[in-house]
């Protein structure tokens, strides 16, 4: 019995029980708890420093998820035998908690704060990615750490008709619809998931399904925390302040920013400068001397400039560039830019653009995955990349951070609804998206070059699929809001949501929501839906202008395909010893072979980058697999000589004896100087011998018999 456990408990609809512990382990940290599933086992840990650092105006948060491998028996690969950086798949849980946990924390905490969420124990019917975001709330619950929760979030998937919380597994593979929700008690904070083609009604159905289990989970935590006496959280003050100086400013600046954005400028380089002119301006004017606290400027000239655009579109409902609300930039694609790549594509809405390749491979190209709880391999991986050039700045290149990771993996669930099945598609596909220039809905724009570079490379896709970022700015006092479609960088940054959704001319493939105000009414993400989806036809109706069906045939410098099925007996040979026999076919046909075991037979799949390649190497292996029958004809070369006549190998690793009496018409009465070892002969296959499988040949049933000649005395 651990001592001084305090445990609480969730009962899910179909009696599965989410135990929440707290009080045994890790006790140094501010805040820990285990969250329990079954076997499934999450230790959350919640640090956070006393003060904040001079200068600091944001909230320093990290949050990392890790699985251990022993958490489900297994030892990690590599050199080193032990966990190491977190894969692409931790990230994206890590980030799935941060965005539902950062929004919580008062506007004016700033301490560095660490929340660490690992797995300890794994059960192959629970996703513990569910719980991650509860145990992190939990957690914050009994520790004495500021914030305004608790949050929790939940799975929500649509199995047969009927929306299920939590879902295992195998569920999730037969699901319609899979959501990742994170809410409050009053609010949904966080979404993100994919769907087959599903309506707008059926999304809000389900986020609807998934806040009231939400609800619940934040009774459980309100209980917890009372339990162990943490409703007094601590004191501080980490944001200084200069009321005298914010008065000043606003005073002088809010009506100079208002007539900037007025102005509707559309480039953005152009509109920020105008801006920075107007704080470079006051700073100047208050000269070297100034009674004022000097690190409030920029905060404060931030939150009047904030305040004139978002009054801007409020009141006057106009946008910074100039557009309506629901209007699109203006977009432009091309495809097959790059002629070496095997389709691409650029696309550009605005100021923003992408530059998206797609390049077909085979098995041997597939991503492998080694994970305690996910581990096999990918057919299909979206890759996203941000270099600084694309905002005009100086960044290194150091590889993709999180933001990189998981922009790429909305995209890949928006373009993998409509990817081919496994076994219809014998092509690894790897799509890389290089951002050139960035205004906002970089992703969306990911989507969008993405779904004509599979068509340009000849994918057969089911249909197209677009994306477009929603905004929203509203006043919680007044109840006005705006919904925007396609915002720009600075409406994200200004505004109260950003919501990307994708999806084909039928329904939603995927999405993702933040929201960072409190409350947004079912009737309200209902309207934002109906017109992502008037923007996401329109963006459409745009991109298949330039491609609307994939490419009959792929490119001629990409890799053709070819896929039979073999015996699977006759694997080992076409396989040859030790390789041998395949290893020779690539090496003079250049062809890329592919062999494995699947349902009880071999799988071949052959790839060329011209015919000749091709039909070169299908005609090997068919040589090897074809079975012999009896009556037709082999050219056949001679293995060895025997007294009794040769054995001739007339298929790949095939002899049959060609006796001396089926060599000629003429009786033979010795195998001298008949046939030599090599020589190439025409034989017939005659017989198989039922007992033994010895095959008969024949060469003299191949030559003109002699007529027989009338004797005379």
């Amino acid at each position: 019995m651990l001592p001084n456990l305090i445990t609480k408990s969730i009962v899910l609809e179909d009696g599965r029980e989410i135990i929440i512990e707290t009080g045994a382990l890790a006790k140094q940290a501010d805040g820990s708890v285990v969250v329990r599933m079954g076997n499934a086992m999450l230790l959350a840990t919640v640090v956070s420093k006393k003060e904040a650092i001079d200068g600091v105006d944001f909230l320093p948060l990290s949050v990392d998820y890790q699985e251990k491998f022993a958490a489900s028996g297994k030892i990690p690969g590599g050199f080193l035998k032990r966990e190491g950086r977190l894969s692409d798949y931790e990230i994206l849980i890590s980030r799935i908690v941060d965005r539902a946990i950062r929004p919580i924390f008062p506007d004016d905490y700033h301490a560095d704060t660490q929340i660490a969420i690992t797995l300890m124990s794994a059960d192959s019917d629970v996703l513990p990615d569910c719980l991650a975001g509860l145990a992190a709330s939990a957690a914050l619950a009994v520790s004495d750490i500021p914030f305004n929760g608790p949050i929790s979030e939940v799975r929500v998937a649509k199995i047969n008709g009927k929306l299920v919380i939590n879902p295992t597994p195998a569920q999730t593979e037969v699901a319609s619809l899979e959501f990742i929700v994170a809410g409050s008690m009053e609010y949904i904070l966080m979404v993100e998931g994919e769907a087959d083609e599903i309506s707008e009604e059926e999304m809000v159905e389900a986020l609807q399904f998934a806040h009231d289990e939400i609800k619940k989970h934040c009774q459980v935590q309100l209980e917890l925390t009372k339990a162990v006496g943490k409703e007094m959280k601590r004191a501080y003050s980490h944001e200084k302040s200069d009321e005298a100086l914010y008065e000043k400013m606003h005073a002088e600046l809010y009506n100079k920013c208002y007539e900037v954005v007025q102005r509707q400028i559309a480039n953005k380089s152009e509109r920020s400068e105008l801006i920075k002119a107007i704080k470079e301006g006051f700073i100047e004017s208050l000269g070297e001397e100034h009674p004022y606290e000097a690190s409030l400027i920029g905060p404060y000239f931030s939150k009047i400039h904030k305040e004139a655009a978002r009054n801007l579109t409020l009141t006057e409902k106009k946008r910074l560039d100039g557009r309506a609300l629901d209007e699109i930039r203006p977009i432009w694609s091309v495809v097959d830019y790059l002629p070496s790549a095997h389709g691409s594509a650029v696309f550009t809405r605005g100021e923003t653009q992408s530059i998206t390749t797609c390049t077909l491979g085979t098995k041997m190209d597939e991503q492998m995955v080694d994970g305690a709880m996910i581990s096999g391999y990918n057919k299909f991986f979206l890759h996203y990349n941000f270099p600084g050039f694309s905002t005009g700045e100086v960044k290194p290149n150091r590889g993709p951070g999180r933001r990189e990771v998981g922009h790429g993996n909305l995209a890949q669930r928006a373009l993998k609804k409509v990817m081919p099945k496994d076994d219809e598609n014998p092509y690894t596909i790897r799509i890389v998206s290089d951002i050139l220039e960035s205004n906002g809905s970089s992703s969306m724009a990911t989507v969008c070059a993405g779904s004509l570079a599979l068509m340009d490379a000849g994918v057969p896709i089911k249909a197209p699929v677009t994306g477009i970022a929603m905004g929203m700015i509203s006043d919680a006092k007044t109840g006005q809001y705006s919904i925007l479609s396609d915002i720009l960088g600075d409406e994200d940054h200004l505004g109260d949501m950003d919501f990307k959704v994708t999806g084909t001319a039928k329904g939603i493939t995927a999405c993702q929501m933040d929201l960072k105000v409190e409350g947004l009414d079912y009737s309200v993400l209902k309207e934002a839906l109906l017109q992502a989806k008037e923007g996401r036809l329109h963006i459409l109706n745009e991109i298949t202008k330039t491609l609307d069906t994939p490419r009959a045939d792929l490119k001629p410098h990409a890799p053709r395909s070819f896929m039979m099925s073999i015996p699977k007996e006759l694997i080992g040979a076409v396989i040859g010893p030790g390789g041998k026999v395949i290893q020779e076919i690539q090496k003079d046909t250049g062809a890329t072979i592919v062999i494995e075991e699947k349902d009880n037979q071999g799988k071949i799949s052959v790839f060329a980058t011209n015919q000749t390649s091709m039909d070169g190497a299908i005609g090997r292996i068919k040589a090897i697999v074809a079975q012999p029958e009896i009556g037709e004809t082999y050219t056949g070369k001679v293995k060895n000589i025997q007294p009794f006549g040769a054995f001739v190998e007339f298929m790949p690793g095939k002899d049959g004896l060609l006796h001396i009496s089926e060599i000629k018409w003429e009786r033979l009465e010795t195998m001298d100087g008949v046939l030599e070892p090599g020589e190439e002969i025409m034989v017939k296959l005659i017989d198989v011998d039922k007992k033994t499988g010895k095959f008969k040949l024949s060469r003299k049933v191949l030559l003109p018999k002699p007529e027989k000649s009338d004797k005379k005395d």
